[in-house]
């Protein structure tokens, strides 16, 4: 069928015409209400062209960390308190607060998104469980010997939720993989499984390099597999010129199965859906590793964070800087085609998140800025 002309309407037979031919023929009001809500209901989505991404303000001042949850919580360290503010970020409700006995070090929602895992350097590094349906702390255990002082420490959830891994880097660098603990069972004694110093890294550089130069510096990003048999983990390499290597080991004895090497510094990495490829950025580049082959590839795209969909060949990605322009987007991938679209204007963003059946997507910036992405369909 044609369709008619902009500003012309359908002349349905019964109609009464007008005895001018080419006339405007008036439309009832019940079309426009139609065509009014219509339009209300897609709202600023087609001004901004055309895109699925909402963003809102949905707290005032900046925080030093923010980390989304897959159930669309906002969990932030605002500058001006000591506690952590959980946002609904949906509707941009503050939903309660916890009282913490220091700053934290790191957070991470289980991967079910009803506990929190808070880490703390000193004076022993240490992990707290936190039941958010509780909003109650389900204590707190040791993870390095007193004095360890990490300079990092990065947080992971199995998704199951019933492993725990953590990465440190520092002086006494480790990483380890410890049991979740339940509501009314006992913390943690030691780990399932840790390993220190790994003896498949040599030390890069030569003799001009200073002594610390192109030794192993710790572990930095770690990601378990959706089927859990494998984890992916960040060997930072020491040294300003430095590049870091990325771990494939075995989540049940913590072997290596794969090591590959990058360019520059790895800021994240997701693993795909069938644990079969995942993808990282470093350098401000984007990149996907085949689990299989151990192939990698440069993406047509730069990006620093990465957050893969639960179900489909779908990557979420951020970068903060575009060709001949220095405005930052948050994008989606075709990983298959290796295409992006439906992007959005972002900058400074600290976290990216799915939800838990994939039909929504979030981002959250320092300041406040929380992006959220529900398309019709995928």
């Amino acid at each position: 069928m044609t369709r008619p002309p902009v500003g012309r309407s359908v002349v349905q037979p019964n109609n009464i015409q007008s005895e001018m031919p080419g006339d405007l023929a008036p439309t009832g009001s019940y079309a426009l209400a139609v065509r009014s809500a219509a339009l209300i209901a897609r709202g600023l989505r087609d001004l901004a062209g055309d895109s699925n991404w909402l963003v809102r303000k949905i707290f005032d001042g900046t925080a030093s960390r923010g980390i989304l949850s897959p159930h669309g919580q906002v969990c932030a360290l605002r500058d001006d308190s000591s506690d952590l503010t959980f946002i609904d970020l949906e509707h941009s409700l503050p939903a309660f607060t916890l009282n913490l006995r220091q700053p934290p070090a790191a957070t991470a929602f289980s991967a079910d998104g009803h506990r929190l895992l808070v880490a703390y350097s000193s004076p022993q590094p240490s992990l707290e469980l936190f039941n958010l349906r509780s909003k109650n702390s389900l204590g707190s255990w040791p993870i390095l010997a007193a004095g360890a002082a990490p300079t990092s420490i990065e947080l992971a959830s199995s998704p199951s939720s019933s492993l725990i891994a953590v990465s440190c880097s520092g002086q006494r660098p480790s990483l380890s993989l410890w049991s979740t603990p339940q509501a009314n069972a006992s913390l943690p004694t030691s780990s399932l499984r840790q390993i220190e110093t790994p003896d498949w890294i040599e030390t890069q550089g030569d003799e001009t390099d200073s002594a610390e130069a192109g030794a192993f510096a710790g572990y930095g990003r770690i990601a378990f597999s959706p089927d859990e048999k494998s984890l992916a983990v960040v060997a930072q390499i020491a040294g300003e010129w430095a590049d870091d290597l990325i771990a494939v080991l075995d989540v049940a004895t913590l072997r290596k199965k794969a090591v590959f090497e990058v360019q520059g510094r790895v800021t994240d990495l997701a693993w795909s859906a069938d644990s079969r490829a995942f993808v990282y950025c470093s350098a401000g580049q984007a990149y996907a590793v085949d689990a299989v082959s151990h192939e990698s590839t440069s993406l047509p795209f730069g990006a620093e964070k990465c957050a893969w969909h639960p179900h489909l060949p779908v990557c979420l990605f951020f970068s903060s800087w575009l060709r001949s322009s220095a405005q930052g987007r948050i994008f989606l991938a075709d990983m298959d085609r290796l295409r992006s679209y439906d992007e959005s204007p972002a900058e400074n963003i600290c976290d990216l998140r799915w939800n838990l059946d994939g039909s929504k997507a979030f981002a959250i910036s320092p300041d406040g800025l929380a992006f959220l992405y529900e398309p019709d369909s995928f």
